[in-house]
Order: structure tokens, then C-alpha cells, then sequence
């Protein structure tokens, strides 16, 4: 195990003694006793006790990144959490699986981290896969409802490349869509005219039977809030897909 300072840094000056203590023998001496128990049980006994007593701070999320370097693997470490959920409690349950997803993120995996990355940057949830449209997507889309009262807004979001096919906004009187564009570079594009790159702050107003389409830059994720505007016998129809050769040619 690496040489423990953490206590000399922080509280050397003020209280040496505890600071020794700290590094000198609970991290120097009764850590490395291997022999009785490996590195790797003494951290899920540490992250246990530290959850039943509810300290789920930045100790907590140290205690959890030594778990993963001393062997403790995602799906132990969510077996484990779930076991002591019905004997340190629910509520402890849930702030300590936010933190081991963290700490957990497969490194390998890019997506997923460029995902999670991207969505700490934005001023809401990235919501759940839009698997109820997916069919209507070229690539994934991510929907989240903000609001399904008086005016329906939604945070949809693409990963790269990603984009909707045409579609146009059907209404009596009133209707359309109003995007306001939260993260990311994506672009917007009606029938028969250049597309627009579309940046965080820009607003796109979508009058009634207008066809368009919208989604991601290929290097970028994207997300916009598409609010809809109430109309008369309003509705949505869904088109053709944007072809690769029209997305590559923007």
C-alpha cells in the first residue's frame, strides 16, 4: 500500500499527533498486515462501516477508489451495498451507489464516460435512452420530461452523429416546436435550405407545418430543450431518415 500522508497534510500543524496516528499506524502498520487480512478485505470492511454510519463524504469515495485498486470489482461492490442497504438502511443505500458509479465507470469504456462527462456540464438530467423513438433516430437519443403540464418541455439530447429524420409539426391554428440549446454543437435544417450549426443559447423557433430535422455535430454531443407549442388538433409526423450522405455533406 502507498505511503500514507493524508493526515500530516491536513492536520500536521494542528494536531501532529492524530496526523501520526493516522499515517503512521492505522495506514502504516495495521493496513499492511496482509497476512491476516488482504488489502482488498480490509477495504470493503472500511466502506461498510463508513456507510452504516452514513459517511458518505470524500473519505467514503477514498475508501471506495482503494477498494477498486485493491481488487473490489463493479459487480461486488453493488452486491455488497445492496446486502448492507437492509442493515445500514435504504436512504444510505442510494447516496453510496451515486458515488460507486462514479468511482466504477468502466475506463474502457468511452461512451460511457464521455457520457457522463458531458452530462455534469449541463443544467439538467440527460434522462433515459428514447427507445419509444428510437425508430424515428438515426443513432441514440436520450429524452428527459422537465415539464408535461401547461406546456410540455423535454431535454433531448444525441450522442454524436446522431440526429432524427424529417418531420413536420401539424396544426390547425397555433403549434410547432421551440428548440433552446443547452449543450454541445448540433445543427438544425428545414427542407430546402442550409443547414444551421446550433450552439449552447441559440433558439430555434418551428412554426407549424414546417419539415425539419435536428441533431448532433458528428464530433459532439448535443442537447436541446424542445418545447411545444399548444395548437389546435396538434401532431407530428414523422418522415424520412437524413442519409448519411446528406449529414456528411452539412
Amino acid at each position: 500500500m502507498d505511503k500514507q500522508t493524508a493526515g500530516k497534510d491536513a492536520l500536521g500543524g494542528f494536531a501532529p499527533e492524530f496526523a501520526a496516528l493516522n499515517d503512521d499506524v492505522l495506514f502504516g502498520e495495521v493496513w499492511s498486515r496482509e497476512v491476516q487480512l488482504s488489502l482488498r478485505d480490509r477495504s470493503l470492511i472500511t466502506v461498510t462501516a463508513l456507510m452504516s454510519m452514513g459517511l458518505v463524504d470524500s473519505s467514503f469515495q477514498y475508501h471506495l477508489t482503494t477498494a477498486k485498486k485493491n481488487g473490489v470489482t463493479k459487480s461486488e461492490i453493488a452486491e455488497a451495498l445492496t446486502h448492507l442497504a437492509f442493515y445500514a438502511g435504504w436512504p444510505k443505500a442510494w447516496a453510496a451507489f451515486r458515488m460507486a458509479k462514479e468511482v466504477w465507470l468502466e475506463e474502457g469504456n468511452t461512451e460511457t464516460s464521455d457520457k457522463a462527462e458531458y452530462e455534469e456540464g449541463l443544467p439538467f438530467p440527460i434522462g433515459q435512452p428514447n427507445d419509444a423513438f428510437a425508430q424515428y433516430f438515426v443513432g441514440q437519443s436520450y429524452l428527459a420530461p422537465l415539464s408535461t403540464s401547461q406546456v410540455g418541455i423535454f431535454n433531448v439530447t444525441f450522442e454524436p452523429g446522431c440526429r432524427n429524420n424529417w418531420h413536420t409539426h401539424h396544426a390547425k391554428s397555433g403549434g410547432g416546436q421551440i428548440l433552446a440549446c443547452i449543450g454541445g454543437r448540433g445543427y438544425y435544417q428545414e427542407w430546402g435550405k442550409p443547414a444551421r450549426v446550433l450552439t449552447p443559447g441559440d433558439i430555434v423557433n418551428i412554426p407549424a407545418g414546417v419539415k425539419h430535422w435536428h441533431g448532433a455535430a458528428p464530433d459532439s454531443w448535443f442537447s436541446h430543450l424542445a418545447v411545444e407549442v399548444p395548437g389546435e388538433a396538434a401532431t407530428n409526423e414523422w418522415q424520412e431518415p437524413v442519409t448519411d450522405e446528406e449529414y456528411q455533406n452539412l
